[in-house]
């Protein structure tokens, strides 16, 4: 077993209060400095208070303790290999000036020393860092010296990242549902519209890297025609409140495309899912920032 106590810490030239609201807004639907969608965003069962319980992408954990403006504190249940909390703390220096103070202590058993060691740590660090950088933008205006990625984070992050998951076709899908009649096969999968995520079906057609002609477009839906080799194709981007799902419907309406089908549709679910991932990952590394969006929304009063 290991003791791990990991802090990060910055002064922000900014009232505690003005920071201390943000702090209030972890895990809202406008949370302004979780930084998501680049990282997996923050969910809890409720809005923040102790007893709130939820996590970020494989990371669980729940409140323990509050002070509404000033600290809160999560605590990692354990038999998780990562037993301890993690604490977020905003203390005055002076009228115009605070220091944002996050605190990770832990036991790490087992494999999991390597694992913080190799992946965990270097995630953490960049991620409180990139927490840091919100609260700069949102409460001071701007940040100095906003965090770099390093090779090895950028890896992580690229191995890390979600994977798509299949699910039905959905019901709201209405255009490739009547596409294709009768088709021989039909396929979805789904990633969570992140917070920042670009909610127009159009900007994710970047999922299909072939310029593929769309043929209609309706309700946060967009149907475009995949024809090839023989083949009827229709492929679907859907996007809702908290989904974007990629849907395909396929009728091989010959012996060509019949005899070329059964050879695609062996890595035709892998080749979707890798499509959308990427698209998924680009899209959220392209988009603003957490504190950039509070910023553009309520920009910082000009300070003298």
């Amino acid at each position: 077993m290991t003791a791990v106590r990991n802090v990060h810490e910055r002064v922000i030239d900014a009232p505690a209060a003005a920071v201390g609201a943000l702090l209030d807004r972890l895990s809202a639907a406008d949370d302004p400095i979780f930084p998501t969608p680049a990282w997996p965003r923050m969910r809890l069962d409720r809005p923040l208070a102790v007893g709130a319980d939820g996590g970020h992408g494989r990371i669980r954990y729940h409140v323990t303790a509050y002070e509404p403006g000033s600290r809160v504190r999560f605590d990692t249940p354990p038999g998780g290999g990562l037993d301890g909390y993690h604490e977020l703390t905003v203390a005055p220096l002076g009228a115009e000036r605070c220091r944002v103070r996050h605190v990770l202590e832990c036991e790490v058993r087992g494999a999991g020393i390597l694992q913080w060691g190799l992946v965990i740590r270097h995630l953490h660090d960049t991620m409180i860092e990139e927490i840091f950088d919100n609260i700069e933008r949102a409460a001071a205006g701007g940040v100095a010296r906003p965090v770099r990625w390093s090779p090895w984070v950028r890896l992580l992050h690229r191995l890390t990242w979600a994977r798509p998951r299949a699910v039905g076709t959905p019901a709201e899908a209405r255009l490739i549902r009547s596409s294709v009649d009768r088709p021989d096969y039909v396929d979805a999968y789904r990633v969570d519209l992140l917070p920042g995520l670009p909610r127009d079906p159009a900007a994710w057609t970047g999922v299909l890297r072939d310029a593929f002609p769309v043929l209609a477009r309706d309700d946060g839906e967009l149907l475009m025609d995949v024809n090839t080799a023989g083949l009827t194709a229709r492929a679907s981007i859907l996007v809702d409140d908290r989904h974007v799902t990629l849907s395909t419907a396929v009728k091989t309406d010959s012996p060509r495309a019949r005899a070329y089908w059964g050879v695609v549709k062996l890595v035709h679910p892998v080749m979707a899912r890798t499509m959308l991932r990427r698209a998924h990952r680009a899209l959220a590394l392209a988009a603003p920032s957490a504190g950039e969006r509070a910023q553009a929304q309520s920009p910082a009063p000009e300070r003298s």
